[in-house]
């Protein structure tokens, strides 16, 4: 792997099910994921890892064995997190092997990868533990040479969303506290909200990326669902500390991209 650059494709949210055409909100989540691996595949092959922010299941833990079957198949690191839908030791049990990684930091090339547990059991909302916190102080301060990504599932920021804002990560002060404390942070990214996001927050990157099936209204002040097809997020990682991204829809067929590709340090 070349140390200038760290190549991640993002996918999140696919919320999988036992049976290989159950249905979320008129999608069928299994070959939603199938058809968006394989426009990555076609497209923006291969990356270094694939980041996967959570919901991998829709509260049904059957739904992990066609996860580990496809993404294993892949031949690299899957770096992991939790959802609120997802059974944290059912997913871990379920993913216990390679090539999946849950949880913890992970150092590629001039960067630091963490993945934080935001989840809170029998609540849609999330928060990140005292642990949690202390984890990730000790991951950026135990690095400060390299550059470093945040990966969880809830939105720490609002979204300009009624409804979903109410889910969203509960102790964002706190998480905030953490990272202002690190000039190393240069990118957040999480799930959870099944649709797009891009903002700049003191220097720091803030993304969000859809969903691998169903989409959310954006700025909807109730439940609403959007008619955007399946989504995923390349993700370059520069040695500068700056991040090229492109988000990419599946569309039927051509698969068509929107890109936001300046880099930001």
């Amino acid at each position: 792997m070349a140390t200038s650059v760290v190549r991640l494709t993002h996918l999140t949210d696919p919320h999988l099910y036992g049976s290989e055409s159950e249905q979320l909100r008129g999608i069928a989540t299994l070959p939603a994921l199938e058809a968006t691996l394989a426009n990555a595949r076609q497209r923006d092959w291969p990356p270094d890892a694939m980041l996967v922010t959570g919901d991998i299941v829709q509260d049904d833990p059957a739904g992990y064995a066609h996860f580990r079957r496809l993404l294993g198949a892949l031949q690299l690191p899957v770096l992991c997190l939790p959802g609120n839908h997802d059974e944290p030791e059912a997913m871990r049990r379920e993913l216990d092997c390679e090539p999946f990684v849950i949880g913890g930091a992970i150092d590629l090339g001039l960067w630091r990868i963490v993945l934080l547990d935001s989840t809170i059991a029998g609540s849609a909302a999330g928060r990140l533990s005292a642990d949690s916190l202390a984890a990730l102080q000790s991951a950026l301060a135990g690095a400060p040479q390299r550059h470093a990504l945040v990966c969880l599932h809830h939105h720490p920021v609002p979204m300009s969303s009624r409804w979903l804002d109410r889910v969203a990560l509960q102790n964002a002060a706190e998480f905030f506290d953490v990272i202002d404390r690190h000039p190393n942070v240069r990118g957040i990214i999480w799930g959870h909200v099944h649709q797009h996001y891009d903002a700049l927050r003191n220097g720091v990157r803030l993304l969000a990326t859809p969903s691998t099936c169903a989409q959310f209204q954006p700025y909807s002040e109730q439940f609403a669902v959007d008619r955007r097809p399946p989504a995923y997020r390349t993700l370059e990682l520069k040695a500068d500390g700056s991040i090229l991204t492109d988000l990419v829809w599946v569309e039927s067929g051509a698969g068509g991209r929107s890109k936001s590709a300046s880099a930001v340090a």
